[in-house]
């Protein structure tokens, strides 16, 4: 598994949600799901399924916002009704495995940073891009974002 720093710029266009941190693995992809049923109203759009994550700061910090989207090519003046655009240009950190080790990835991608010394930006969403491989199953590359 490869993990590395990058500077990496999203341009999103998607729906914005918000939860109990707990049900984000249920919540998000039924969030997605809409957005894939409204993709063609979105103008000059990828194929790449993306999520924003507000990062969860500590135990207190319960509930958080997050944002399913596709990646545009260019940044749009005109967004379907109910939709939000976003862009972020950040470092990162970041790794890309099987989709179904998310929670693994996650926490080897956060051990490999601190053993780096890199500091977490917790005012800044964690992304996570999705890519079908074939049979049915997905990678998921993960972007935590981290102080330049």
């Amino acid at each position: 598994m490869a993990f590395m720093k990058v500077r990496k710029e999203f341009k999103v266009v998607g729906l914005k949600g918000s939860g109990e941190f707990i049900n984000f693995g249920n919540e998000v992809p039924l969030l997605a799901k809409q957005v894939l049923s409204r993709a063609n109203e979105i103008l000059d759009p990828t194929e790449t399924e993306i999520a924003l994550f507000e990062p969860k700061r500590d135990e207190e910090h319960r509930i958080g916002q997050y944002y399913v989207g596709l990646i545009v090519n260019e940044r749009l003046s005109k967004v379907p009704i109910g939709m939000d655009y976003m862009e972020t240009n950040k470092s990162y950190v970041t790794t890309r495995g099987n989709i179904s080790n998310l929670g693994e990835l996650h926490v080897q991608l956060l051990n490999w940073s601190e053993e780096q010394g890199y500091q977490r930006d917790l005012d800044s969403y964690i992304v996570e891009t999705y890519h079908p491989i074939g049979d049915g199953e997905e990678e998921v590359q993960i972007y935590l974002p981290i102080k330049s």
